[in-house]
């Protein structure tokens, strides 16, 4: 599943995630067998599935990170956002927080406070492991957002982006711009390498380059997820190699420091993909006028989903368009990769 594809981004996400009584009604037709086609069944299915319509009411207590990144931002504001669309949800938002030990009380708080349902993008998910078995034994579902605790126990739904298939679309799209180039070179700028996510960004590459054997990875730096570190990374990855065809940099953020690099050193050389979907980098894209031609997406977008969950969890639906009566225990989401050809369509879920 994709969700906040189109333009009008909300209303291709209602439709797609929780859609309209009738749609879930519609599709659980199609996918279920004849002697379940009665209408009976039908009205069943579009009874329980979540749709815009106000219905019981949910308190959402939602625990996100501190907002000292572009993409944890639009995460926290996401969550607000959606939250705000509905007439019966209220959201008891925390602060934000990267200490675990403040996290974990922000949490207990909500618990106490006896919120419905949690969304919690935990700080460190092995940490916050235990606080989530908390809501959960207390009764309390929890939406694990991105970020995976370390037992399935402590969650009922995991919402999250896709490291892997984000790498391996890096990889398959550098490798479809190079396929008739003979001895390619291509250099990575990877995160935080002590991170199990910039790890699974950087095998999903490897793996999608595999597809082409003319294509050889010739540099790595690992930067921190920051202007700074981005630009201090790729100006020694410029300075080792006078000579490549295609960057592949991990996030949009540091991206700012890597096209910083890349201006001073005057090179034009060779093609640049970036990582998450920072508005600036689709304003790039679109304007096509330097070596940034596409990112691949880990798209926020994903916290507003989070609240859909949420609400459908607390109100007992299931999710329009699947014949389940109950919301899935996992939703992976997927990793566009955005162009010059598509970035319109896009643009409205890039973050600042």
């Amino acid at each position: 599943m994709r969700y906040a594809k189109s333009s009008s981004a909300t209303t291709s996400r209602r439709n797609l995630l929780l859609g309209t009584a009738a749609a879930g009604a519609m599709f659980a037709a199609g996918c279920t067998s004849n002697e379940n086609n009665d209408d009976g069944d039908n009205a069943k299915q579009a009874a329980n599935t979540a749709n815009d319509k106000p219905g019981k009411a949910v308190t959402i207590g939602f625990a996100g990170p501190q907002a000292d990144h572009g993409w944890l931002n639009a995460i926290n504001e996401q969550a607000k956002r959606r939250a705000k669309e509905y007439k019966d949800v209220t959201l008891e938002a925390t602060e934000g927080s990267n200490d675990t030990a403040q996290q974990i009380g922000q949490i207990e708080t909500l618990i106490n406070k006896k919120v419905d349902v949690l969304v919690i993008l935990p700080a460190d998910g092995k940490a916050l492991t235990q606080v989530g078995l908390k809501a959960m034994r207390a009764g309390i579902p929890v939406v694990n957002l991105d970020r995976i605790f370390a037992s399935p126990q402590a969650y009922r739904c995991w919402i999250g982006g896709d490291n892997y298939g984000m790498g391996l679309n890096a990889g398959r799209y550098i490798g479809e711009q190079l396929k008739g180039k003979k001895n390619a070179k291509v250099i990575e700028l990877a995160g935080i390498d002590n991170l199990e996510l910039t790890r699974q960004r950087t095998e999903g590459f490897n793996d999608g380059l595999k597809n082409y054997p003319n294509i050889k990875k010739v540099g790595r730096q690992a930067a921190e997820f920051t202007v700074e570190s981005g630009q201090a990374k790729m100006a020694q990855l410029l300075q080792a190699h006078s000579d490549f065809d295609a960057l592949w940099n991990h996030d949009d953020d540091q991206g700012v420091g890597a096209e910083r690099a890349i201006k001073q050193a005057g090179r034009d050389d060779f093609l640049m993909v970036g990582g998450a979907g920072a508005k600036h980098a689709m304003d790039a894209i679109k304007a096509d006028n330097s070596v940034l031609k596409a990112t691949v997406l880990y798209p926020p977008t994903m916290a507003a989903s989070a609240i859909d969950l949420a609400r459908a969890l607390g109100q007992g639906k299931g999710v329009g368009g699947l014949a389940e009566l109950e919301i899935p225990a996992s939703l992976t989401l997927y990793s566009a990769v955005v162009t010059k050809d598509n970035v319109d369509e896009y643009l409205p879920t890039g973050f600042s």
